[in-house]
């Protein structure tokens, strides 16, 4: 979907890295490595990144690290479109509208660390929720995201993990 946009698989790696958490920063061995790529083809990306103003720069013991620039125009809009590729906000919604008593919805995982390994790991916690509904829902978003959704219930939401949806006190 957006790879047709974004032909770059890299620069699409990337936006994934720094955008699914705005606190994810990079350095740019360590993301050569993580990426399996040379160092070459990520400075290129990162510095068409950060001349567009969408990744800042940061000189930190001798090394430069990467972050998303909260404060570019765009920034809440890039981080809706990694959110929407990932499929992130689809699951909520069809989570939400079927699943029963949902307190909150938790992005645990890879993802966590923008690392885009396939496979997007959700916590649900909540009462009364429909065990059930969760396994056919798995399947079909996963098909419609092209990645595999691993989908755990618990009673409290994780400690760690970015939360996608919480259940407004007066809903």
């Amino acid at each position: 979907m957006l790879e047709t946009l974004i032909t770059s698989k890299t620069r699409l790696r990337l936006l994934i890295k720094f955008f699914v958490v705005a606190t994810n920063k990079g350095y740019l061995n360590g993301l050569a490595q993580e990426f399996g790529e040379s160092t070459n083809a990520i400075r290129k990306e990162l510095n068409h990144l950060a001349v567009a103003g969408y990744l800042t720069k940061n000189k930190e013991n001798n090394k430069i690290q990467y972050l998303a620039n909260k404060g570019h125009p765009l920034f809440s809009s890039l981080k809706k479109i990694v959110h929407q590729h990932l499929g992130l906000e689809l699951i909520a919604e069809k989570v939400i509208e079927r699943m029963g008593e949902v307190q909150t919805i938790s992005l645990v995982g890879d993802y966590v660390k923008g690392i885009d390994s396939g496979t997007i790991e959700i916590v649900i916690s909540g009462h009364q929720l429909n065990h059930n509904y969760l396994l056919g829902l798995s399947k079909k978003i996963e098909t419609q995201i092209e990645r595999r959704i691993k989908i755990g219930v618990e009673f409290e939401p994780p400690k760690e993990g970015i939360i996608l949806y919480l259940k407004e006190s007066g809903e």
